[in-house]
């Protein structure tokens, strides 16, 4: 063998060791995930994980089938929540310990086969019911009552008991609205007209945020786990490590920008963290971060992907259909400020790392850049495959993502004989034409447990959104908040921000975004037109929906502070005021857009019905208003770091702070400073921040 050889086999050898340290570690993943959901994982010898596996797939075909082949919209909600509901009492116990996960109990079985039976009868005697509303048998109430106790306690499994206590507490108020304070108080609903509404009706249970889950989430879901079977959540980490490993603070830059790119296939936050964090975490307590931080970084970056397009986990759907609006308005309107939030969070990351006089990986131990990137290219396509069809073709959601689906499905079959042709340089196996199948089955199953607690979430939610239909309690929380703020517009935003960050603790994105959409987004946007704000109905939904998320990161519930700190061995409360520190950024933004619209691309709004309005196609005017935005997010961020090539002083601070309006509210500096034009805005914020920037690097 030649020395060229030898030294060409020792680089190989680097190479392969190299990226062995960067692969996640699966099991530590299913622990954590397991430990913090209470799932039942039982070995593939065992014969209930084949009929999980077996119901899970069966859930998958059936969803992909009506993708197709269109069925009535309420049966295709009964069959899907039916689904949802067997495979909740199966796969997550009545209490989280230990015993509880190593079998299924008779009356678990007793209870998913009385769930199913509950959530498909609406299916099953579809054209009784159709030819008795208001005149339902006692049948149909008795099943409703026991299908909606069983709804809740499956909710409780699965979501945690937020969610549940919530929907109770609406119920109690549905029912006994005559014995409420007075400012709070209706007449009070009877039993058959609450069960009517919730179970009988699609105005509560089986309404359009279910129909939502099951006509376009699920479809996006898996995507997202056939995505991640095929290893492209793996390849995300290992791409951003192979990029940014070698920059100050590289492993906590790595971290912001996988756990963005898995954003984009993931609709939890807490997920999110455990896919990247059990790899991000320690890398960044390796390279210098205290636990704390390190975990706080991933928990922002995490928290941040919910608000990500194309899925936005999943609320971008439930926007579009609350607001009907097509799915791609919604994308391109939360594009913006989305992206400057990400950027900012790496931005920060930079500071972090400044402050703490953090260096990078050593070249030898980063994965290579090309070979890295190469590897992992077929995932990409399916990925730019199902934008493009999205927002260039514009077809329906459902449509790209079942396109894109079979497109995925393809490569994966695929994916193994390429590999072992033109890279192993070897005759393909049987084995690798089955591996494709195998990870195909594998994805599906997985995706349909991942709808779980989607669909749950959405139906339960449903049972608030019908509360409020019923009672009229939104008009209520209209008055109070106008009470409360006395016409000022800026306390109607923060009561409304609170409630949102208060209503979103320890619940999901879908459902997160359900509830505070339902109640609030009425009372913000009726409160703005009041005062003389006529705003585009997606800022509003927009605005409870980034509040709501936020609740992932603040103490005392924030789950996802939770996740991350236990792979961090770090304190959960300093974690989640750690990574909330971190998500001010995010949470000045919903206040710009709400004052300055064009954040979200929107040129003119429709007096008469807010939710019509026109998008800005300049595309020098967009790139000036991402430009100035990302530059008024980096002043914020200096200001909360306190470092801008050095550590500020309190002026200077003040300053950089009395910048960001500059940049991001041109229209109201304007006005109220009687510019010339928003350009003049834009130089004044150029001239603080750059001022500073160039004083500071002098003295450096």
């Amino acid at each position: 063998m030649s020395k060229r050889d030898d030294e060409k086999k020792e680089i190989e050898e680097i190479e392969k060791e190299v990226l062995e340290k960067c692969e996640v570690d699966k099991n530590l993943e299913e622990e954590i995930l397991t430990e913090l959901e209470g799932q039942r994982n039982f070995p593939p010898n065992s014969i209930y994980y084949w009929i999980i596996a077996g119901i899970a797939f069966a859930w998958s075909v059936f969803q992909l089938y009506v993708s197709y082949f269109p069925v009535n919209s309420t049966i295709v909600r009964s069959i899907h929540l039916a689904f949802a509901m067997v495979l909740a009492f199966l796969i997550y116990p009545i209490f989280k310990k230990e015993k509880y996960l190593k079998k299924i109990p008779w009356y678990d079985w007793v209870l998913a086969i009385l769930g199913g039976l509950g959530a498909a009868y609406i299916a099953i005697d579809y054209v009784g019911l159709s030819n008795r509303p208001g005149e339902y048998l006692l049948r149909d109430y008795i099943i409703g009552a026991i299908f909606i106790i069983l709804l809740l306690e499956a909710g409780r499994r699965v979501i945690g008991i937020a969610l549940s206590i919530v929907a109770i507490l609406f119920l109690i108020y549905d029912k006994f609205g005559d014995l409420m304070p007075d400012i709070i108080s209706h007449k009070p609903a009877s039993w058959e007209k609450i069960i009517t509404q919730m179970y009988l009706t699609t105005e509560g249970i089986f309404g359009v945020p279910l129909g939502v889950s099951a006509g376009f989430v699920f479809l996006f879901v898996l995507f997202g786990a056939l995505l991640e079977r095929a290893g492209a959540g793996e390849y995300f980490i290992k791409l951003a490590y192979a990029l940014l490993g070698k920059y100050s603070g590289g492993p906590a830059k790595a971290s912001v920008v996988a756990s963005g790119l898995t954003g984009i296939i993931s609709g939890s936050s807490t997920a999110n963290v455990v896919t990247t964090g059990v790899f991000t975490i320690p890398l960044m307590k390796k390279a210098g971060f205290p636990p704390e931080k390190a975990a706080a970084i991933e928990v922002a970056a995490s928290t941040n992907g919910q608000l990500m397009p194309p899925v936005m986990g999943a609320a971008a759907f439930i926007i579009a259909e609350f607001l009907g609006l097509s799915y791609t308005d919604v994308v391109i309107a939360a594009a913006i400020p989305a992206v400057v939030s990400y950027l900012a969070l790496f931005y920060i990351v930079h500071l972090e790392a400044k402050k703490l006089g953090l260096k990078g990986e050593a070249a030898c131990n980063l994965p290579p850049k090309w070979k890295t990137f190469i590897s992992g290219l077929h995932y990409l396509i399916p990925v730019a495959y199902l934008m493009y069809v999205l927002i260039v073709l514009r077809q329906s959601a459902q449509m790209a993502a079942f396109s894109a689906i079979w497109l995925l499905m393809v490569i994966m079959i695929i994916q193994y004989p390429f590999k072992a042709l033109f890279i192993d340089k070897r005759k393909p196996t049987k084995n690798d034409f089955l591996q494709g199948f195998i990870d195909i089955f594998h994805g599906m199953v997985n995706g349909a447990r991942n709808m779980v607690p989607i669909a749950l979430a959405t139906a339960i939610a449903g049972i608030v959104v019908g509360s409020i239909t019923l009672t009229g309690i939104g008009q209520v929380l209209l008055d109070v908040i106008d009470a409360l703020s006395n016409g000022n517009i800026l306390i109607v935003l923060l009561l409304t921000a609170l409630i949102s960050l208060i209503l979103g603790m320890g619940l999901p994105t879908t459902a997160n975004y359900i509830v505070v959409a339902s109640l609030t987004a009425p009372v913000m946007l009726q409160l703005a037109q009041d005062n003389g704000f006529i705003i585009p109905a997606i800022a509003a939904h927009l605005f409870v929906f980034y509040f709501g998320i936020l609740a992932d990161d603040t103490p005392p519930v924030g789950i996802a502070a939770y996740a991350a700190a236990g792979i961090a061995k770090a304190d959960p409360i300093k974690t989640g005021l750690q990574g909330f520190a971190y998500d001010i950024r995010t949470a000045i933004l919903p206040f710009v857009f709400f004052f300055n619209t064009e954040l979200l691309l929107i040129a003119s709004v429709n007096e008469w019905d807010p939710s019509e309005f026109t998008f800005i196609t300049d595309p020098i005017k967009i790139i000036v208003i991402f430009l100035t935005a990302m530059l008024g997010m980096f002043s914020f961020a200096s200001a909360t770091q306190g470092w801008l090539v050095k550590r500020l002083n309190i002026i200077e601070r003040i300053l950089l702070l009395i910048a960001v309006p500059f940049f991001m509210l041109p229209n109201i500096m304007q006005k109220y400073l009687h510019l010339p034009n928003e350009y003049v805005s834009y130089a004044i914020g150029l001239a603080i921040y750059f001022g500073i920037f160039l004083l500071k690097k002098l003295r450096a």
